[in-house]
């Protein structure tokens, strides 16, 4: 068996999910929404689905970033904000965390992670409330079936457009949608730390990781018959032992 062939028609997915967001927001009662905007591939592609189905004014980003986020980030998103003529705020974080973490010093880099992303979220609910827009959320479905994300953080949200799309799925539809080579190319990351990488945290590149979780997740195959399909046996059993754990 060949790997799955993971390619969409970007078009109709296009049209599908800005009308979500379009319908999904008004039948809330809501005519804007506000998005975290990270500079990142993910977050580009839902805030430009969401200025597409709710027009400029729509849309609300908010860049928050932390002593340690890399400057080229931040830049990034700015860019996208113009590019898109969208509203955006700067909210900086470091002087919400920090306060925390000077009495739990010895903290690792996932609690202070998770702690980051949790306090990116509380941002942009109380945005929502500020701007009465509706928190739109900017987790695949890679990341969510992987656990990799932060409960009541990154993986919070009110509506959610691209989470039944596998990373390179939203990779194909970042570049139908234009979004800017150097957010496209750069290695996705959540950039909680220097040097952190998302694929260099799964182990694999998402290619491989999103293959295999087409296969056991949509296909329903056991581990066996995904690694006779041309997988490497030690990578299924790592990527369904990490689904495992994180179903909760």
């Amino acid at each position: 068996m060949k790997s799955p062939d993971l390619r969409i028609h970007c078009p109709d997915v296009e049209r599908v999910l800005t009308r979500f967001i379009s319908s999904e927001t008004r039948r809330a009662g809501f005519a804007r929404v506000v998005v975290g905007l990270s500079g990142g591939l993910d977050s580009a592609v839902a805030a430009s689905l969401a200025a597409r189905a709710l027009g400029r004014r729509g849309v609300i980003a908010v860049l928050m970033p932390y002593r340690t986020s890399s400057p080229s980030s931040l830049s990034d998103a700015r860019a996208l904000v113009r590019r898109l003529g969208i509203r955006s705020e700067e909210v900086e974080i470091t002087p919400m965390v920090e306060p925390y973490f000077a009495r739990f010093p010895r903290a690792d880099r996932v609690r202070r992670g998770n702690r980051m992303a949790r306090e990116r979220m509380n941002v942009l609910y109380d945005m929502s409330a500020r701007h009465r827009a509706l928190v739109l959320g900017t987790s695949n479905k890679t990341e969510l079936l992987l656990g990799y994300g932060t409960l009541f953080g990154d993986m919070a949200s009110a509506i959610n457009p691209i989470g039944d799309l596998y990373k390179t799925q939203v990779r194909q539809l970042a570049e139908h949608l234009r979004i800017p080579a150097a957010i496209r190319r750069k290695p996705p990351s959540a950039d909680l730390w220097e040097g952190q990488t998302d694929e260099g945290e799964v182990g694999a590149p998402y290619a491989a990781v999103d293959g295999i979780l087409f296969l056991l997740f949509d296909e329903w195959m056991r581990i066996d018959e995904v690694a006779a399909a041309g997988f490497d046996a030690r990578l299924v059993r790592k990527v369904h032992r990490t689904v495992r754990a994180s179903q909760f």
